[in-house]
């Protein structure tokens, strides 16, 4: 498995600021957190979606693909890191 956090810096209200996914092997989301910049959270995996949250339908790109957009950061995290919110964000459902 390998746990990226991709920043996504923008003004939009209702869009979430923060994501954090699991990724499988084959570069697909397992698992999914989104941070809004109101505190609220939403969490998605393979039995769990809501109408914003799910898990993409391709393989994730590349940390550096998704930096190179100009309002994107994205970075590898630990798995103890994506398990702390992910654990929040059920937590607040």
């Amino acid at each position: 498995m390998r746990y990226v956090k991709v920043l996504w810096e923008h003004e939009f209200p209702d869009d979430p600021v923060l994501y954090l996914s699991e990724l499988g092997e084959d570069g697909y989301e397992v698992r999914k957190v989104q941070l809004y910049r109101d505190g609220r959270s939403e969490w998605a995996d393979g039995h769990h979606e809501t109408a914003t949250a799910g898990l993409s339908e391709i393989p994730f790109p590349s940390v550096e693909e998704i930096s190179s957009q100009s309002a994107c950061r994205a970075e590898l995290i630990t798995s103890e890191e994506f398990e702390r919110a992910w654990s929040d964000a059920r937590a607040k459902a």
